[in-house]
């Protein structure tokens, strides 16, 4: 120990503290003589992390053993991290009981292993607390609202805390970036526009960073920006946008990517399709420190498989997601159920209507809980405008649900897409008692569940609300109840519990009826007699009884366009054309023959018999009206007999 001591302290008399090369040079010297050293081997770690080299510290590390990483925890932590080892990190950082170094690291190491959920809470727990380092605040902030972004990405906006952007979240260009992704994320596409907008002013307007900084900072808004304006259809501004961005300029392969991918889906129709497919699988290979997020690499594949079938690679993308679906039925994965869709479109080699249903309904036999495969029959048989059918495909997918013994199908049976798409086509329908029961059903089950759809039980709370069936009313109370409980601020939880117990027990809900607004207020500014004055459209019951209207009116022929240059030169549009006017003289019923043997020629025409004297040879010869051929002459076939010679 003495001795090592003695070296350690001659090492660091020989260099300077930000010299780490002259330390790793004297380590490994020192080392070749103390090769078990703790000392020399920490100090060569640390150095090799001060030089960005943490593959080689980590190759240190494993030689120290079990000692030497439990020197080093938060280090070690950080040198994984800092591989791609995200899983590693985060464990070999949970473990360190107290930190607020080690509480940063777990935090950077869920949010790369894409464990969103723990990293909100670190971030949480970090800002709550006294900040120990300078800027840390500044930090926190930035990566809170990065964390709430990729939240909102993966379907866990509960989670997120803060919905609205505020004020401190537009002082600088990295908050107001994340606050954008958090907007575009939940779908406010034009506040993330504007949000964008921001970001990129305020990075401009730094003077602390150089040009080339700007630059690169400056390229993944752009990104962004192109995604944005694309997705609300302003094409121009996007190829625009699209022709400034430099991507072999961008230092991120997976940002570089994903630019590619943004500039790739502007091409329009008329676009080579092979072109793209190429473009877009000429990718680079991503390290481990920068791979794509989940959400991000099922849009890449997505994308990539669409490509596929507009080159004609259909057998390759049957394959492709068939591999995938085999093990993965049923499932309400948006990425699965898309790559479902894509598994469809393959096998009809991308037909709509009848052409593509003759593809696809034998498939349905083969996987009969395909969410996707399901929908997209479904949607088919809508365009073709066979409601019944839909009805049918869908019943039969609730069927064998409902029978199956597993928990998660039965989430499924429920899950409020497949219930608002059994509302909608039942609303087609005009089928009013089987929404009742199917929206009843659904709240039945999700009503004692910890995190039911809010959405789903009040839709299911108003319809039955109107329903006469005492049962349903009271499944109406329980729900509002419910809701109430859960949210007493809200106004829409609140209304339905005053309904619901204002014919019961109007006694219970006097208070909470007091907090609402008063009708008189939210009628104030309506002009009841204006509007009795103009009328009330009346919409017909149900698309059945307008389907049987329509068919009871007889439809009016349409008008005809005749070119003028077909029109005779002495045509006059007043006058009604003669109908008879395509038929021969003779034939029209205005003829009237001149002369003798005209008028007697128009009366031998006589309809079922022949005239003249050719009838009565007829009827002479025989009782049955049989006319007998001319007699040959002489000579059979021949024409003409032989001339005779002169003699």
């Amino acid at each position: 120990m003495a001795t090592s001591v003695k070296t350690l302290s001659a090492l660091l008399q020989r260099t300077s503290i930000d010299d780490h090369e002259e330390i790793l040079k004297a380590c490994n010297a020192s080392l070749k003589q103390s090769k078990g050293d703790l000392e020399l081997q920490q100090i060569k770690f640390v150095a090799l992390l001060k030089l960005d080299r943490y593959d080689d510290a980590l190759r240190v590390l494993e030689e120290g053993g079990d000692r030497l990483k439990q020197r080093v925890p938060i280090e070690r932590a950080y040198a994984l991290y800092k591989v791609g080892d995200f899983e590693e990190a985060k464990n070999v950082a949970k473990c360190i009981a107290e930190g607020r170094g080690a509480r940063h690291v777990e935090a950077q190491a869920s949010y790369r292993s894409e464990d969103f959920a723990n990293a909100a809470a670190l971030y949480r727990n970090l800002a709550g607390s006294q900040a120990a380092i300078e800027n840390e605040e500044n930090d926190l902030r930035i990566n809170r609202g990065a964390t709430d972004a990729q939240l909102e990405w993966t379907g866990r906006g509960d989670l997120v805390q803060k919905k609205k952007p505020g004020r401190e979240d537009q002082e600088a260009f990295e908050t107001a970036y994340n606050a954008a992704c958090g907007s575009i994320a939940r779908g406010e596409l034009g506040l993330g526009e504007v949000l964008l907008k921001r970001a990129r002013d305020l990075c401009n307007a730094l003077d602390d960073l150089t040009d080339q900084d700007k630059i690169a900072e400056l390229l993944p808004i752009s990104v962004q920006q192109l995604y944005v304006v694309s997705k609300l259809g302003k094409i121009e501004e996007a190829e625009k946008l699209a022709s400034g961005i430099a991507i072999e300029e961008i230092p991120d392969l997976s940002t570089r990517q994903i630019a590619q991918n943004n500039k790739l889906t502007l091409s329009t129709s008329s676009s080579n399709p092979y072109l793209s497919h190429r473009l877009f699988h000429s990718k680079e290979k991503l390290p481990k420190t920068d791979n794509l997020f989940r959400v991000q690499a099922e849009r890449m594949q997505q994308n990539g498989l669409s490509l596929d079938l507009l080159a004609s690679k259909s057998n390759g993308v049957i394959r492709t997601t068939g591999n995938i679906l085999s093990t993965s039925m049923p499932t309400l994965s948006p990425h699965i159920n898309n790559l479902s869709v894509l598994n469809a479109a393959a096998h009809a080699q991308s037909q709509l209507a009848k052409l593509g249903l003759k593809q696809i309904l034998p498939l349905l036999e083969k996987r009969p809980k395909d969410i996707g495969l399901v929908m997209t029959i479904i949607q088919l048989y809508v365009l073709t405008n066979n409601h019944g059918s839909a009805i049918t495909v869908l019943d039969s997918l609730l069927k064998r649900l409902s029978e199956s013994q597993t928990p998660s199908d039965q989430d499924i049976l429920h899950a409020p897409g497949l219930v608002a798409l059994q509302v909608s086509l039942y609303t087609s329908q005009g089928r009013k008692s089987q929404i009742k029961t199917t929206l009843a059903k659904a709240a039945s089950y999700w009503r004692h569940k910890s995190k039911p759809p809010t959405a789903l039980l009040q839709a299911a709370g108003l319809s039955l609300l109107s329903s006469p069936d005492p049962e349903h009313q009271s499944l109406a109370r329980a729900i509002f109840s419910t809701l109430h409980a859960q949210d007493p601020n809200s106004k829409s939880a609140t209304a339905g519990y005053v309904a619901s117990h204002a014919l019961t027990s109007p006694e219970t809900v006097s208070s909470e009826a007091n907090t609402l607004t008063p009708v008189a207020r939210l009628v104030a500014g309506i002009d009841v007699a204006a509007l009795e004055e103009a009328g009330v459209p009346s919409l017909p019951s149900s698309t059945a009884t307008s389907r049987k209207r329509a068919l009871d009116e007889k439809p009016k022929p349409a008008k005809k366009r005749v070119r003028k240059d077909r029109l005779p030169k002495d045509y006059d549009p007043s006058r009604t054309p003669d109908l008879e006017r395509w038929l021969p003289l003779k034939d029209r019923s205005t003829y009237r023959p001149k002369g003798k043997k005209g008028r007697q020629k128009a009366a031998e025409k006589t309809q079922g018999g022949v005239g003249g004297e050719k009838g009565a040879e007829a009827k002479a010869g025989g009782g049955e009206g049989v006319i007998k051929a001319a007699e040959k002459k002489p000579g059979g076939g021949q024409a003409k007999g032989k001339k005779k010679g002169k003699r």
